[in-house]
């Protein structure tokens, strides 16, 4: 077993974590790292949270998997990724064993599926992606780093979605349609055409939001 450092110590982080040791013998949880100090000494689900973020190079041995992920700073996830600076093989690739994962698919250091992700054909899905329970991706989709899919968002085929944006819960892409990088879509949209880059898009059909749109 390796060593793992998770970084965040909020619900995400406990949803990781469940999905580590639903596969006993990979993975020796070893602590969480949280730069909010007010959690520092305190322990989540038996694991103790250490310090700060930049605990992960003072245990150079250990994986380490980034627990972040908020709707309203979608390029979160990825900017601490690169803040840590670490190399590619210090990330963890953490798969619940309820994923369905197909001979072929690729998927980048530091990318998360909790239970119930399916991937329907081999894909390559970037780094440090998340795809919390039952989301769906099917043939022919680019998924690039630091996607969030929320629970049950569902990718048509063909659909391209760039980096760091963020698919709300329960929302549902078109096949061919374009999410820019950093759009966020919200939670039980409909999306049937491309979605600029840094927008954000809701409703059925989804339509960009406008200051002051509740």
């Amino acid at each position: 077993m390796r060593e793992l450092l998770l970084v965040g110590a909020g619900g995400l982080a406990r949803e990781v974590l469940a999905a580590v040791r639903a596969r006993p013998g990979v993975w020796a949880p070893l602590g969480m790292l949280d730069d909010s100090a007010a959690r520092h000494g305190s322990t989540v689900d038996g694991v103790p949270v250490l310090g700060g973020s930049e605990l992960v190079h003072e245990h150079p041995d250990a994986a380490v998997v980034v627990c972040v992920a908020n709707s309203a700073r979608p390029a979160g996830r990825l900017a601490v990724a690169r803040k840590l600076g670490l190399p590619d093989e210090r990330w963890a690739t953490v798969v619940h064993p309820a994923a369905s994962v197909p001979e072929g698919a690729s998927l980048g250091p530091g990318t998360v599926l909790l239970a119930g992700t399916v991937l329907t054909t081999p894909l390559r899905v970037g780094a440090h992606v998340l795809a919390m329970p039952h989301v769906l991706l099917t043939h022919d989709d680019e998924i690039a780093d630091g996607v969030t899919f929320a629970g049950r968002a569902t990718l048509a085929g063909g659909v391209r979605v760039g980096e760091s944006a963020y698919l709300g819960q329960g929302s549902m892409i078109r096949e061919g349609v374009t999410i820019g990088a950093e759009a966020v879509i919200g939670m039980g949209a409909v999306v049937l055409s491309d979605v600029p880059a840094g927008q954000v898009w809701a409703g059925v059909p989804a339509k960009k939001l406008t200051k002051g749109t509740t």
